[in-house]
């Protein structure tokens, strides 16, 4: 469970991670140095499909997936909605996924680093959806799981401390 929105528990991230295998990304970036397409790259070699949402390149591909203007265009379910936009976007946002819930799947609304907006997850929870603020997926896969990776350094397996026995 998570515990308010400044810390999460790592077996309750990890449940998520594991659950949504397919996630929208709202705000996901054709342009390849944006972080959105780092954090969409890396999900998708990690076996996630992720579904691009951004009205300015709906039509287009992005890492081989059509993009989508809104979450209600996306035509295959998905379970988590990755908020990849201003803190004040995330209001609508999110009144958008707790709307299509039930149609498209969705459990879960996730908003990257920095996006955090409490009356957004408080809607959200209220609908039955789990909600993780100020944290990237990316990252998270790379901690939970171990890997020396950008987000993986911080661990906590490696370390330049003797071993206590």
């Amino acid at each position: 469970m998570s515990v308010g929105h400044s810390h999460y528990d790592d077996n309750w991230l990890r449940a998520i991670l594991r659950r949504c295998r397919t996630i929208a990304m709202v705000g996901a970036s054709p342009n390849w140095v944006r972080p959105s397409s780092f954090a969409m790259k890396y999900l998708q070699a990690k076996g996630y499909r992720v579904i691009p949402v951004n009205p300015v390149a709906a039509g287009g591909v992005i890492l081989g997936e059509t993009v989508y203007g809104s979450l209600e265009e996306v035509p295959a379910p998905f379970e988590m909605v990755d908020i990849f936009r201003a803190s004040g976007a995330a209001r609508l946002i999110v009144d958008e996924a707790i709307a299509l819930k039930e149609a498209k799947g969705i459990d879960t609304i996730w908003m990257q680093l920095g996006v955090i907006n409490e009356e957004a997850a408080c809607r959200a929870e209220a609908a039955g959806m789990d909600v993780v603020m100020d944290r990237c997926p990316k990252i998270e896969y790379g901690r939970l799981s171990g890997e020396l990776s950008w987000g993986g350094i911080n661990s906590g397996i490696i370390s330049a401390k003797a071993l206590k026995i």
